[in-house]
């Protein structure tokens, strides 16, 4: 592993951007962290970024080598303002790209898989991330966690399919390595937990760990889409909702040993991410 150069991670406070910037930081790397209001970030250079505001891009560059892009959130055409920054990033000196996408969408598909179509041709180096769902959208800040705390519930359009769901700190461990291996991995990478559950599965985890009950209940597309309407753009809601009818057909029901092969560790299941938040949280 080399500690030469400096990372900028995009969405340095979000869910992986602040795990990716504080093990990277960790580690010894240099990190400047971009946010809206460049929030501190310990152990790092703060610096203002918005997709956008061009104006944010250039300083946020300055001295960069390697970039760590988080897609701008409910944007359902992400490469319209996306690609004219990396073609700025590859002019600016950066030689290595990891892209967080989605194991829902591959090369060349809907919103970042345009993106992850065009990584390998602006980059030597390169690495897109294709996570399954985050177990922390039943414990942070997503639509799911707070229908949690709210309502006892989780909505979905997902029936009774089964997920790899992954730990957002697997993701950010595959991230780090993806950014400062000797090589880069040059591919796309399917990330999943050790297991694959269904929501029902995940709300009576939660019953068993938290003492709370949850349960899932379960809503046609349109009901989900509609549901959606009221958190997000039209466009982006009937996106979200066609993933969960793709669940419900089986889409997401795999697991993959890539956390494994790039960390030397097993990915976390999630009843170990909820007791381990119970513990921090008490």
């Amino acid at each position: 592993m080399t500690t030469a150069g400096t990372t900028l991670v995009i969405g340095a406070t979000g869910t992986t951007g602040s795990r990716t910037a504080a093990q990277l930081t960790a580690a010894g790397h240099r990190v400047k962290a971009a946010s809206r209001r460049a929030a501190p970030v310990a152990g790092t250079e703060p610096v203002p970024f918005d997709w956008h505001d061009p104006d944010t891009h250039l300083a946020a560059l300055d001295g960069v080598d390697r970039v760590y892009l988080i897609p701008p959130l409910g944007d359902s055409d992400p490469a319209a303002i996306m690609l004219p920054f990396l073609h700025q990033a590859r002019m600016g000196g950066v030689h290595r790209a990891v892209l967080l996408s989605s194991s829902a969408i591959p090369e060349g598909g809907p919103a970042v898989g345009a993106v992850h179509q065009a990584l390998p041709d602006l980059f030597g180096q390169w690495a897109v991330l294709r996570p399954s769902w985050f177990m922390q959208n039943f414990t942070g800040t997503h639509a799911h966690a707070r229908s949690i705390r709210d309502e006892g519930t989780i909505w979905t359009a997902t029936g009774s399919g089964r997920v790899g769901f992954v730990d957002a700190e697997d993701i950010a461990a595959a991230a780090v390595r993806a950014l400062t291996d000797e090589q880069a991995p040059n591919t796309d990478l399917v990330l999943t937990g050790p297991e694959t559950l269904s929501h029902g599965d995940i709300a009576a985890i939660i019953t068993e760990v938290t003492g709370r009950a949850v349960v899932h209940r379960r809503l046609s597309y349109e009901q989900m889409r509609d549901r959606l309407t009221t958190q997000v753009p039209v466009e982006f809601a009937a996106m979200l909702a066609d993933m969960d009818r793709a669940i419900a057909e089986g889409a997401e029901d795999r697991i993959t040993d890539t956390v494994q092969c790039l960390t030397g560790r097993p990915p976390r299941t999630f009843q170990a991410l909820l007791e381990r938040e119970m513990r921090c949280s008490s």
